[in-house]
């Protein structure tokens, strides 16, 4: 193992972890945005549909791109734009200039997390073995990070403009650091044209398993506050432990995660994940109170947090340019992302909301059964060959 190599783990660790805090911030001032331009519930909804569409638009497009320039050449450019952007949230003076500058600063982050997630799965590969859920942990440590120096911040009187000022003025100095340790993607890609082609169909299979899973963390960070203080009338100061919980809950399974999936493969990770993940979402929905209901989100954190890392990091060996394939069930789990909360509105609207709160384990046991479907062995492309992971003994790097 080279020092470059070792540097350029750490280099996608810390872009996960720098992801996760910009992105993280955004959200914990989001009401802070809200009161100062005065917004109604509605108006912020318009500018999370905009930061949410930019990025999934900015995802399908990263198929070509990846494909020319690779994730190293994204990197060095959206990252620094993702910051300049989170710069322009801050500033913006009226609702449509803000809604303009969340739409930028979500194709900036769309851009991030493809090629993020591109260059964690050619380190990956280079290393010869599972890194990619160690590198998601980085993302929960970057978002637990926002939500503790956005606590200070809020408790200092700290201003909107301000507080994401000094984050995207030290994300900038922190980005260009980091873009000298990234990897060349792996060697023996296709051409260009190649990315317009359809994709093989596991890629589609494992962008379902991905919509999924994030359908599921939408679900968790839109509406598990409410469900906390409205259907078990918890006190507010307990009903804001509920997402923290579940991102703790995050961090300790994707820490352990590249174990695990050396230990029982991915295909078999997610099955059981899957199913794990309807479990524990049961007993939130059936939970008699609110403390038991915060106490299980540990557990539904646990479970799905392996789901969408084991996913991308297949999807980035499944073809000899992991880009476009990592772009494209990104892209998938996005959509899901974008549409868990508004599906939870619906059906909370013609039911209840903990009936709603149900489609959680709905989609449990979906991951579950899509899981089922991959192929045993799970193919591995590695440049211009071919391998396949053995379930009995799982090979290193899709193991």
């Amino acid at each position: 193992m080279t020092r470059a190599l070792r540097k350029a783990r750490y280099g996608a660790v810390l872009t996960f972890v720098l992801a996760g805090l910009m992105c993280g911030t955004f959200t914990v001032r989001l009401p802070a945005l809200a009161e100062r331009l005065r917004l109604p519930e509605s108006s912020v909804g318009v500018a999370l549909l905009a930061w949410g569409v930019g990025a999934l638009l900015s995802m399908q497009a990263m198929r070509v791109v990846m494909a020319r320039v690779g994730s190293r050449g994204v990197l060095r450019i959206a990252a620094p734009v993702c910051a300049v952007t989170l710069m322009l949230v801050a500033f913006a003076p009226t609702f449509p200039l803000m809604v303009l500058a969340t739409a930028a600063f979500g194709m900036a982050f769309g851009a991030v997390d493809v090629a993020m997630n591109a260059q964690g799965s050619a380190v990956e590969q280079a290393y010869g073995h599972s890194l990619m859920s160690g590198m998601h942990a980085g993302w929960c440590v970057g978002a637990i990070s926002a939500g503790l120096v956005g606590t200070v911040a809020i408790a200092a009187d700290l201003s909107l403009t301000a507080h994401l000022t000094v984050i995207a003025l030290i994300s900038l100095p922190v980005v260009a650091v980091l873009s000298r340790t990234y990897v060349a993607d792996p060697a023996g890609a296709p051409e260009p044209g190649h990315s317009r082609k359809r994709l093989p169909s596991v890629i589609y299979l494992l962008g379902a398993i991905t919509f999924g899973a994030f359908m599921i963390e939408g679900i968790v960070a839109d509406w598990n506050g409410l469900y906390l203080l409205d259907t078990l009338r918890a006190p507010e100061a307990l009903a804001a432990l509920g997402y923290p919980a579940f991102e703790a809950g995050m961090l300790l399974g994707r820490l352990s995660g590249d174990r695990l999936r050396g230990k029982f493969g991915a295909r078999g990770l997610i099955l059981f994940s899957g199913g794990a993940t309807a479990t524990t979402f049961l007993l939130v929905v059936a939970a008699p109170s609110a403390l038991a209901a915060v106490g299980a989100m540990i557990f539904v954190g646990m479970a799905v947090a392996t789901i969408s890392p084991m996913a991308l990091s297949l999807a980035g060996t499944a073809t000899a340019n992991p880009g476009p394939a990592i772009a494209q069930a990104g892209a998938m789990g996005y959509a899901g992302l974008l549409l868990g909360p508004v599906v939870i509105g619906l059906l909370s609207s013609l039911t209840s909301l903990r009936a709603a709160m149900a489609t959680a384990v709905v989609l449990g046991l979906f991951v579950a059964g899509a899981a089922r479907f991959l192929p045993k062995p799970l193919p591995v492309v590695l440049g211009s060959e071919t391998l396949t992971e053995l379930e009995e003994e799982p090979m290193a790097i899709a193991a």
